[in-house]
């Protein structure tokens, strides 16, 4: 409700952007097919695997992540607020609050000598900062109103939070406070096109086809601007108003895109409320602005017919108030959406995780807005009690705090699923793409370093991903498929063999896996190690007590350890890379013992010991998951795993050490300085497991890693780069991943300097790569990769949130 309150603190480690302010020179995409956007990207609003909608620096709605895995990025001119403002016995003013006027042509007609919204005033550019500190955002309005004017938003969003944070619902909290001495009449416009059914796509059997850069793709195309149907319906629901945004349901069974969307405000005696029921959005505006512009309200008209053929129509809701002198008011507006299912392959649906707590129908829009307006003011209060213990912090730098809470955007804005809970998953199920360019879920060498902030902050979620994968391990799929990168052909998944991801938006994750076909990933030599070091470092993450997390994914580690041994060609002890790029740097060869893979290795084989261990002491509360002959043939798997690591160890130092540090590999001849030569270093040392190496030559590697990666490298500009070679050169200056800066790489490589009391380097290394991002448009759409021309390859990438692995060893 409308009450007295003192303007919002906005904290001064957001990230702050002049509203509307152009970019100079943004960072653009390396290669063509990649996706790229541009820089206008805001903070996204939504709750996880809801779905999202992303409001950009410059005030216009323009990311619509509402079809599960699927990525919209357009600019719908009627989605809006406006402000008119009247001081005592002045000349009113009144702008639709975004300052990219540009954008005014509706995309649905095309052509941008059209009238579309004509009559509206737009609200001038840099009059104002934008600021985000995922998941709340702010606008303070500046320089033109003579009120002091702020929009607060976001969702209810924050840790170790299953529930409120499903929601598909955003809060925006506007603040007027007068400093005048004159009474101040305002009043708040929020207009929005009803997109009910746009969010499907309209390819009912969409083509996979090979891109370019050898990774596959599927066609989508959604229902953009489908408003056959539609209608919007004027709601009075005690002292709450609004409108609900629907559509002419033709069968028994709802479907994808399939629901309601909501405006909605509240009122009482102070306040007068305004509504325009059916308006055209692909008008000039009149119909709405004539009436706002000149006093702030609206022509109070309900219309509940249904739009035509190619038509299309919006709403409009109106709150005027006057602000005394030296007074301060809030008024509140609800968006929400009721979006229940989700489709993958033709009718195979899965319902939102937040369909637990209001229902299934897709008819709920009202109930979440009722919610979000009885318990928002409790919601910020969560999330400020979540973030303030560490934006405090006097030993995190600004920059740090920033950063670490703005990479979560990914969380739902990164294509993400939540699905509703069953008995065999408790929480629901849980997916992030690996990007939008590799549109597939959970990449598991990826979230190697990006579940670090899933892992640290909802840990029930990063376990029923580990589960998933677990799951997944013995399957086998023989499909023959063609490998992008050398056009063999292979199968789809070996048994034993770990999944590289879990599945695409148009098949059906969880149970499909292994959509990815650039590689033959069952010839990986690192998933099987990255599978076993997540599954033991959620149980450290947790306390070290869930054995029944361990027990669920005992069969899969012992079954993925198997598998890689056989890749020990020579029966050393360590797997051997194939010179095929068979590993997270997927254009990168290696051959033979290499030190990414090797080291890996070690630290999973030392994380399978020690989970051996505790499952001996302490059996299953499921007796189908203890083995028949338990505890005999979990020894006997410990035992040969620790003959293993007495073959490994020694050859892997003796092999690859060369007295500063670790070579690339035993057989390539290549004197290249990997930045991530040592993670499964790292990891032991984060898990408190056996180092793999001694820690003297940890040491010495780091500070080469420093040196030729990241001093050398275009004297620490960019942050650390993949490879080169001592001197800092480049050892092929044709080469791909070798010369790029890995953001998530980088983010992981500085928490293991800071684990090795390198913290200044630390600092300085991850502080380069979040300038890089944040200085030149790359917010809220982190990529993976960086290169030196100022290009980026795969933006909205998951392994950035790698930036919380910094949190963890620093706290």
């Amino acid at each position: 409700m409308m009450f007295k309150i003192s303007p919002p603190t906005i904290p001064d480690r957001a990230w702050c952007r002049p509203i509307g302010k152009d970019w100079d020179k943004p960072y653009t995409v390396r290669y063509s097919s990649n996706l790229d956007d541009g820089p206008w990207h805001g903070m996204p609003l939504g709750g996880f695997g809801a779905g999202c909608i992303g409001r950009s620096p410059g005030g216009d709605f323009n990311l619509w992540h509402l079809d599960g895995g699927e990525h919209i990025f357009r600019n719908l001119p009627a989605c809006q607020f406006s402000v008119f403002e009247q001081p005592e016995g002045e000349t009113p003013q009144v702008y639709a609050m975004s300052a990219r006027p540009e954008l005014r042509s509706d995309p649905l007609r095309g052509s941008p000598e059209d009238d579309t919204l004509s009559r509206w005033s737009w609200y001038p550019k840099e009059k104002g900062t934008y600021h985000a500190l995922y998941p709340r955002s702010w606008f303070k309005y500046e320089g033109v109103f003579k009120s002091q004017l702020f929009c607060e938003q976001f969702s209810p969003i924050w840790a170790n939070n299953y529930q409120e944070s499903s929601y598909p619902v955003a809060i925006f909290e506007w603040t007027a406070h007068n400093p005048t001495d004159k009474p101040i009449t305002l009043s708040i416009m929020l207009t929005w096109q009803n997109t009910v059914g746009w969010f499907t796509n309209a390819i009912r059997s969409p083509e996979i086809t090979v891109r370019d850069d050898g990774s596959p793709e599927y066609q989508y195309q959604p229902r953009w601007g489908d408003s056959t149907g539609n209608l919007n319906q004027w709601i009075q629901d005690n002292f709450r108003v609004g409108f609900l945004l629907s559509r002419v349901q033709l069968r028994d069974r709802i479907g994808e895109g399939e629901g309601q969307i909501a405006i909605a405000t509240v009122t009482n005696p102070s306040l007068e409320v305004f509504h325009l029921g059916r308006w055209n959005p692909n008008s000039d505006g009149a119909e709405v602005w004539d009436y706002f512009a000149s006093d702030g309200s609206l022509p109070d008209r309900e219309d509940e017919t249904k739009a035509g053929p190619g038509e299309q129509i919006a709403a409009a809701m109106a709150i005027r108030f006057t602000v005394r002198p030296g007074k301060t008011r809030k008024i509140p507006f609800i968006l929400a959406w009721d979006f229940p299912i989700t489709e993958f392959a033709q009718d195979i649906t899965y319902y939102r995780r937040y369909t637990d707590f209001f229902g299934r129908n897709g008819k709920n829009c009202w109930s979440i807005v009722r919610t979000a307006l009885k318990h928002g003011d409790m919601w910020k209060e969560k999330i400020e009690a979540w973030q303030s213990p560490i934006l405090t912090r006097e030993d995190l730098p600004d920059w740090l705090k920033m950063a670490l809470f703005n990479e979560l955007y990914l969380l739902s804005g990164g294509g993400t699923l939540w699905t509703s809970a069953t008995e065999n998953d408790p929480v629901g199920q849980f997916g992030v793409l690996e990007c939008f360019d590799y549109r597939w879920y959970e990449s598991l060498d990826v979230r190697l370093y990006g579940s670090f902030a899933l892992a640290m902050l909802w840990p029930k979620l990063d376990k029923a991903v580990l589960e998933a994968f677990a799951r997944a391990i013995p399957t086998r799929d023989d499909t023959p498929r063609k490998i992008g990168y050398n056009q063999a052909t292979a199968i789809r998944k070996a048994a034993g063999a770990t999944p590289h991801d879990l599945g695409a938006p148009n098949e059906h994750p969880w149970e499909k896996t292994n959509y990815t076909s650039y590689q033959d990933c069952n010839l990986w030599k690192d998933l099987s190690s990255d599978f076993v070091l997540q599954v033991y470092r959620d149980f450290v993450f947790t306390g070290s007590e869930d054995t029944e997390f361990l027990w669920e994914c005992w069969e899969a580690i012992t079954a993925t350890l198997a598998y890689l041994k056989g890749f020990d060609l020579d029966n050393d002890g360590i797997p051997e890379n194939s010179g095929a790029p068979d590993q997270t740097y997927d254009d990168w060869e290696l051959r033979g013992i290499s030190a990414y893979c090797g080291g890996l290795w070690i630290a999973a084989l030392e994380a399978a010991v020690a989970i051996g261990e505790i499952l001996i002491n302490n059996p299953p509360a499921n007796p189908n998951l203890q083995p028949l002959d338990y505890p005999e043939s979990i020894e006997e798997a410990i035992d040969t795993y620790k003959t293993y690591l007495q073959q490994a160890r020694p050859i892997y130092q003796e092999t690859l050490w060369n007295g500063e540090y670790y070579r690339l590999d035993s057989e390539s001849g290549s004197d290249v300085v990997m930045a991530d030569q040592l993670c499964g270093q790292f990891y032991a040392q984060l898990l408190g497991l056996p180092d793999v190496v001694d820690r003297q030559y940890v040491s010495s590697t780091l500070k080469k890693i420093y040196d030729a990666c990241f001093l050398k490298f275009h004297e620490g500009k960019f942050g650390a780069v993949n490879g080169v070679k001592p001197d800092g050169s480049p050892e092929n200056p044709d080469a791909t991943h070798p010369l790029e800066v890995w953001t998530g790489i980088n983010f992981g490589l500085a928490a293991f300097m800071y684990q090795m009391d390198m913290k200044n380097e630390a600092f300085k290394l991850a502080e380069a790569v979040v300038k890089q991002v944040y200085e030149n448009g790359l917010q809220f759409r982190t990529p993976e990769a960086i290169t030196a021309e100022g290009k980026f390859r795969a933006s909205h990438y998951l392994r950035a949130m790698a930036i919380w692995a910094i949190y963890r060893v620093k706290s």
